[in-house]
């Protein structure tokens, strides 16, 4: 069973929203605090949001206002959306625990944003 498994990624103009889903495993998810990871073109991959199993949340300054991380105990399951989105965002976006363990990345969800 893969770990953790993105979804949701897409084209979108700038100004546009996305909403992303990473579907965990039951233990990772009840044990774990989860988060979103990006990876720009060219560029490391950064931390993009966490949660914590009680429901706290972090983001890096980039997306503050702008992303809302979330999830869903009853689906096992993490949503990144993503509104206002700007070039800048485009990325291979991926989900893991936080922090991230090697055996964990998956193949992440594309997302464009472009006119």
């Amino acid at each position: 069973q893969v770990p953790l498994v993105e979804s949701g990624g897409g084209l979108v103009q700038p100004g546009g929203s996305l909403r992303l889903s990473c579907a965990a495993s039951v233990m990772i998810f009840r044990l774990n605090a989860v988060a979103w990871y990006r990876q720009a073109p060219g560029k490391q991959r950064e931390l993009v949001a966490t949660i914590r199993s009680s429901g706290s949340t972090n983001y890096v300054d980039s997306v503050k206002g702008r992303f809302t991380i979330s999830r869903d105990n009853a689906k096992n399951t993490v949503y990144l959306q993503m509104n206002s989105l700007k070039s800048e965002d485009t990325a291979v976006y991926y989900c893991n625990t936080f922090p991230g363990r090697t055996g964990y990345w998956g193949q992440g969800t594309q997302v464009i944003v472009s006119s």
